[in-house]
């Protein structure tokens, strides 16, 4: 078992570097390439080109492999003190300590409602919710909808998981779904609306990272939604199915093997095997190095590492015309799959501009029903509206009271996500 330790340099004013392969199994601590002595399988190696910043600090004066000794004999130490060290297990990561999150995850609770969800091959449909994004006629009642109303979409609501992330939020979903699941996570409250790029915003989105990657440490692949993401009709066929991991595009270039496709983390589909259970581990880790970036900026970061190549992960990116979003629509409704309420801030902008997406869609159905030709009609989108421009717009913060009212309390400017193509 391998683990890698990150030390923060304050040298040259370098940013916090990966240095070192500690090897655990065989008591042994090296710098450089940890795999050559071992002698069982491993995960390969991480490697840097000369360019990258990782490798322009291996290059260090001999006193850094000193530092290095020093904290893998650590390590080690710290590993043999305890039999319950956070180094124990199939993983190897970043951090040279624990990495779980902290949350309380009953396991056997959600075994249960893994089983009664699957399908046949072991694959659920997961979304997460808040208080906010649960309240009537809020998101998640427009989530539901859609599943009602899309093309043989219905059938998914038996295997659609809800994870709640308060308890308002979970109350709401017994009343509403079976399948429901509640995520605590101690010292925080998800309950109101997060902000984009807050602090409760990136905490909200690296729990779900970290919850996801035991889902597949379980073995259940599974297909991950976003509750602003609208269901028309079966993706299943529109998936690669030689692909590890999939996801939506903010921008789609018209090749699923580019990696200069823009990646929305808002849609997934990932099949439960080692390959993926490892890139999650390697990704909820990668916060550490990109600690002001939400999850999706730093897969495009990580996207391009050797890691990717050498754990042999198959990468695919699913064509917009598809698995469309506001960034770029599904222009043809004959064709779509799902539509997000992506390059768009604010849960009310969203919730009123998905409304008028699901009576878009049903203008859709009905002319499917009168039409008199044989020609096939295209329909088209009447959204964003209100979504049009909200990065840019001033912003009014609400919280809620005690009582559960909802009060002004400030008003904020939305930065343009320079990762977001256009909105």
């Amino acid at each position: 078992m391998y683990i890698y330790t990150i030390i923060h340099v304050k040298e040259q004013n370098q940013r916090p570097y990966l240095i070192m392969g500690l090897e655990i199994g065989n008591n042994k601590a090296a710098a450089g390439n940890p795999y050559e002595t071992s002698t069982s399988p491993s995960p390969p190696p991480l490697e840097f080109s000369p360019h990258h910043p990782y490798h322009q600090l291996l290059k260090q004066t001999p006193k850094m492999v000193i530092i290095f000794a020093v904290v893998a004999l650590s390590c080690l130490v710290v590993y043999h003190s305890s039999d319950t060290s956070p180094f124990s297990g199939d993983y190897y990561s970043f951090a040279a300590g624990t990495f779980l999150a902290d949350s309380d995850i009953d396991l056997d609770e959600l075994k249960i409602i893994l089983k009664n969800a699957t399908m046949s091959n072991n694959t659920v449909i997961i979304t997460t919710l808040n208080d906010a994004w649960a309240e009537p006629n809020s998101m998640f009642d427009l989530l539901l909808e859609s599943f009602r109303i899309g093309n043989q979409t219905k059938k998914f609501l038996k295997h659609l998981i809800v994870v709640t992330l308060d308890q308002k939020a979970y109350a709401r979903c017994l009343m509403l779904h079976p399948h429901c699941y509640n995520l605590s996570t101690r010292g925080t409250d998800f309950s109101e609306e997060a902000y984009y790029m807050t602090q409760d915003y990136l905490k909200m989105m690296w729990r779900r990272i970290d919850f996801l990657r035991n889902i597949l440490d379980l073995g259940y692949s599974f297909v991950f939604t976003d509750a602003d993401i609208m269901w028309f009709r079966d993706p299943f066929p529109k998936f690669h199915m030689e692909a590890d991991f999939q996801i939506a595009s903010d921008s789609f270039n018209g090749s699923p093997l580019d990696l200069k496709n823009k990646p929305n983390g808002g849609f997934n589909f990932v099949k439960s095997n080692n390959k993926t259970i490892q890139f999650y581990n390697f990704w909820y880790n990668s916060r550490l190095i990109y600690p002001r970036l939400h999850d999706q900026d730093v897969f495009n970061e990580i996207k391009f590492s050797p890691f990717i190549t050498n754990v042999g992960l198959r990468i695919r990116f699913l064509d917009t015309g598809y698995f469309g979003g506001f960034c770029q629509p599904s222009k043809d409704l004959n064709k779509v799959c799902t539509m997000h309420a992506n390059c768009c801030v604010g849960l009310e902008n969203k919730v009123h501009d998905l409304g008028i997406m699901l009576d878009d869609w049903r203008k859709y159905k009905r002319s499917l029903v009168n039409r008199t030709s044989t020609h096939e009609y295209a329909g088209s989108w009447t959204v964003p509206q209100l979504c049009r421009g909200s990065f840019h717009r001033r912003r009014v913060i609400k919280k809620k009271d005690d009582r559960g009212r909802k009060s002004w309390l400030s008003r904020t400017f939305f930065s343009i996500n320079p990762h977001t193509p256009f909105w």
